[in-house]
């Protein structure tokens, strides 16, 4: 049974990565990989212009993980990273009004753990000296704050080992525990962030946004990433917003935008 679990598990992890953005020091790199070695975790991706020098990677990630530093993957943007995954979890130990910071990585998991049989799923770590922005923890679906005591700030390489352990412990613990209960295949993210942009520019359109404020869209991401939605529920959104693009280029006279017809179904 034992056996089972473990093969059950690896099966799944395969499903998941850590998603380093901008990491200034190469010894951290090594570290996310040794610890994704050792949680059965096999891709590791940064977003950085160029990779860090080999040697000082591999100085922590020991040889049980060089061939995870030979197979790193590299973006220039995060959008590119994250386009092929269908849940992003980020990390931040920031929180305020404009930060959706939301449960602990152990709470967090009994969400993310069913997700993994039909899903890509990211864990995203922003760089060592003010981790992610604003702007990056727009991409992700739900973030988490790992717990201390006095003193916030965790290593980079400490960060992704306490969220890779919960995500391998957990699935162990569920899994031996009983079956999982998979999840709905998600949209992958390159489908939501045009989506997104579609959206916005309906909107903008109609009049509901003003391009030197982005509140609202800022709460339209964050409800629509949350909940969930799956590639046949993003047609009929971008499907909406032709139709509304279409109906104000009537109203003004401007060109009908691209697939906008009148009359058509919303689901197109």
């Amino acid at each position: 049974m034992k056996e089972e679990v473990q093969r059950e598990a690896k099966r799944l992890l395969a499903n998941a990565a850590i998603v380093l953005v901008r990491p200034k020091f190469a010894e951290n790199v090594g570290s996310a990989a040794r610890t994704a070695m050792n949680m059965g975790i096999g891709k590791l991706i940064l977003v950085a212009p160029e990779l860090p020098e080999r040697d000082r990677m591999l100085k922590l990630a020991t040889h049980n993980a060089a061939h995870l530093i030979d197979a790193i993957e590299r973006h220039d943007d995060l959008a590119a990273a994250l386009a092929p995954f269908g849940w992003v979890i980020g990390t931040s130990a920031r929180q305020g009004k404009k930060r959706s910071t939301c449960k602990a990585p152990r709470q967090l998991m009994s969400e993310v753990l069913p997700r993994l049989a039909e899903n890509r799923v990211a864990l995203l770590f922003g760089p060592e000296d003010s981790g992610l922005a604003t702007e990056e923890l727009r991409y992700c679906n739900q973030v988490t704050t790992i717990p201390t005591a006095d003193f916030s700030s965790l290593n980079l390489a400490q960060a992704v080992a306490i969220l890779c352990h919960e995500l391998h412990y957990g699935l162990l613990e569920l899994l031996a525990g009983g079956e999982l209960n998979p999840a709905p295949r998600q949209a992958e993210k390159g489908e939501l962030e045009a989506m997104f942009a579609h959206v916005e520019e309906a909107l903008l359109a109609v009049g509901f946004l003003k391009n030197e404020d982005d509140y609202w869209m800022r709460s339209i991401r964050h409800f629509l990433s949350r909940i969930g939605l799956r590639a046949k529920e993003i047609k009929i959104i971008r499907g909406f917003c032709r139709q509304l693009l279409w109906r104000e280029g009537e109203r003004s006279g401007a060109a009908r935008p691209p697939g906008a017809k009148g009359g058509q179904s919303l689901n197109r």
